[in-house]
């Protein structure tokens, strides 16, 4: 039996994260993953930077980026810390505008 493209590299996007067919073979699984909310304000965002800041791993491996920083800088934060920096500011703001 073949693995879901999620798992392979054809289903996974270069620069971090899924591609098209990676989302749609866990679609297929009865997951419903979103596309990456790269900018602004948006709590999925904040959410998913503090849950990645939290990760354990290196962000470089034989002097390249991992697919955990792959993902970070495809969601727009550079490190670890600079995620949770930023999880903590857009979750202020949002809170504020409430």
């Amino acid at each position: 039996m073949k693995t879901p493209a999620w798992q392979r590299k054809e289903g996974k996007n270069p620069s971090g994260g899924l591609n098209a067919k990676g989302r749609a073979s866990l679609k297929a699984a009865g997951q419903d993953i979103k596309l990456p909310v790269k900018a602004g304000d948006n709590p999925r965002r904040a959410s998913f930077l503090a849950r990645m800041a939290g990760k354990d791993g290196p962000g470089y491996k034989d002097g390249k980026p991992t697919r955990l920083l792959l993902r970070l800088k495809a969601w727009g934060a550079s490190s670890k810390a600079d995620a949770k920096s930023k999880a903590a500011n857009i979750s202020a703001r949002n809170k504020a505008k409430k």
